[in-house]
């Protein structure tokens, strides 16, 4: 049961970070189509965005061990 506790937060981890993911991205190049003048500040907040939305599945993997390891 624990494998399979562990193996639902490694999934739904990667799932969300893929969707978080795409959003900003998204988003990024539609602003940028707007207003292609704020090119640089838009990339560095979406790679800003991108960072932190990876931390998801790294956190959901570590927590993934904890259940099968405990």
């Amino acid at each position: 049961m624990e494998y399979l506790a562990a193996a639902i937060a490694v999934g739904l981890g990667a799932l969300g970070a893929g969707l978080g993911n795409g959003l900003i991205v998204s988003r990024t190049v539609e602003s940028i189509a707007r207003q292609p003048e704020a090119r640089n500040a838009l990339q560095t907040t979406m790679f800003i965005g991108v960072g932190i939305v990876e931390v998801i599945p790294l956190a959901a993997t570590v927590i993934a061990f904890l259940i099968m390891f405990s």
